[in-house]
């Protein structure tokens, strides 16, 4: 059952004369409790995408339904409440400076009249969920940045909303404190069954979490799926910049050699076999691998690598026969600078 259903979404801004498409014609389902990642490079439109969702940004053309209902057809006080049910959390966690944590928490719902003493009960619970009991009486100024986020968390879950928003909700953390927010969004999403939408422009944090992605690139809609899918067989050249980037990395060396590269991603069942060691042994041909990372999607362990071929043809098919009959995906890929 979709929850938000995305219709035909058309954004335009009017820019010194200009008309500038953000959003053209992006047509999406999301599940009920799914973790659902939008991604993109910067400027591709999926925070503007993400603010159409609760109609912050309204659509130029086409339609945007949260469980069933137009939110274009709702009058602005039929919207705010609709809205109460839709919980968002940012880059800069957007808490109140002067005002201590719990009282930051307690502030939306001091908005729509609940009684302070209920508020404050409402509060403590879901700081023990985000577990920061300790930190009731901070204010954000003595916080570390995983700690502002988890207050921003428990802010947006105070009214209870079925949907949660995260706009590039990790990408001021550094990768440890991301890890946590990750799992306890994660957590959240099973435990409370909220469905929750992560907008990112980072492969890292769709491959941790999430269950579906949908790739936007230059305002459009270009590769929407499964995130193992698209992890192991990106159609797109945005989906495979995303997953594998422009630029090589983890390498010492400065330019790259190889006239021919291939991707090669690895599953569970082969993760652990000497995959490369037996093919170069069988076709006796060097290669360099320009890249290595393994990932958890799912749940499950997949492996990726960037192979440089030799010059010699023969030896280069060899090679993707070779690693093909031990069931790796392989792909060519192309780095232009």
């Amino acid at each position: 059952m979709s929850v938000i259903e995305i219709k035909n979404l058309t954004k335009k801004f009017e820019i010194d004369g200009n008309t500038v498409v953000a959003l053209n014609n992006i047509n999406l389902n999301i599940e009920k409790g799914d973790i659902f990642g939008i991604i993109g490079m910067s400027g591709a439109g999926k925070s503007t995408l993400v603010r159409s969702i609760n109609y912050l940004e309204k659509p130029s053309e086409g339609s945007v339904y949260v469980d069933g209902v137009n939110l274009g057809s709702l009058s602005e006080k039929e919207l705010r409440k609709t809205r109460s049910n839709i919980g968002m959390i940012f880059q800069n966690f957007h808490l109140l400076e002067q005002k201590n944590v719990i009282d930051n928490i307690c502030f939306p719902l001091e908005i729509r009249g609940v009684k302070k003493a209920d508020a404050k009960r409402r509060a403590k619970e879901l700081l023990e969920l985000v577990k920061l009991e300790d930190k009731e009486k901070a204010f954000p100024s003595q916080l570390s940045g995983g700690q502002k986020q988890r207050v921003a968390i428990a802010r947006a879950l105070a009214t209870n909303p079925e949907i949660l928003l995260c706009d590039e909700a990790t990408s001021a953390l550094d990768p440890q404190t991301t890890a946590s927010i990750l799992e306890l969004i994660k957590n959240i999403n099973e435990t409370l069954g909220i469905t929750v939408v992560i907008i990112t422009h980072q492969m890292s944090v769709v491959t941790t979490v999430c269950k579906r992605v949908a790739i936007i690139d230059g305002g459009n809609l270009v590769e929407e799926g499964l995130v193992e899918t698209i992890f192991e067989h990106p159609r797109t050249d945005a989906a495979k910049e995303l997953i594998s980037g422009k630029k090589i990395s983890y390498t010492p060396m400065k330019e790259l050699i190889a006239d021919r590269r291939i991707r090669i991603v690895f599953k569970e069942n082969t993760a652990y076999e000497p995959v490369i060691a037996n093919m170069i042994l069988k076709v006796q041909a060097p290669i360099n691998i320009l890249k290595a990372d393994t990932k958890d999607i799912g749940g499950r362990a997949v492996g990726e690598m960037i192979l440089g071929l030799p010059d010699d043809v023969e030896k280069q098919e060899a090679i993707i026969r070779e690693l093909k009959n031990a069931r790796l995906i392989v792909t060519e890929v192309d780095y232009n600078e």
